[in-house]
């Protein structure tokens, strides 16, 4: 009985947070997993590797990429890894400046 009331609670609690527009945050993008590792994605563009990417500069950023879904928040959504974040201040070589 006890598993079933907090089932539903937390069916209602989930429900209404999401209905209220309050966004659950995704699990962020380890630079180790292995997407990240083949784009060459950092969680701080200024750790990228600027031998292997000589076209990168200190001011492309997740946050000005054309992919970044996360408006102004420090971080958001990315279609190359679905179900998780990245942060706003990260670089991978997918990079594509957003038009203004």
């Amino acid at each position: 009985m006890t598993n079933r009331r907090v089932f539903i609670l937390q069916s209602v609690i989930g429900t209404s947070a999401l209905a209220s527009g309050v966004a659950m945050a995704a699990p962020m993008v380890a630079e180790t997993d292995a997407t990240a590792k083949s784009l060459g994605y950092v969680a701080d563009t200024t750790q990228a590797d600027s031998k292997k990417y000589p076209k990168h500069t200190k001011d492309q950023m997740c946050s000005n990429c054309a992919l970044y879904q996360g408006k102004t928040a420090p971080q958001g959504g990315c279609p190359l890894f679905p179900g998780k974040d990245v942060t706003a201040k990260g670089w991978c070589s997918a990079y594509a400046k957003k038009a203004a």
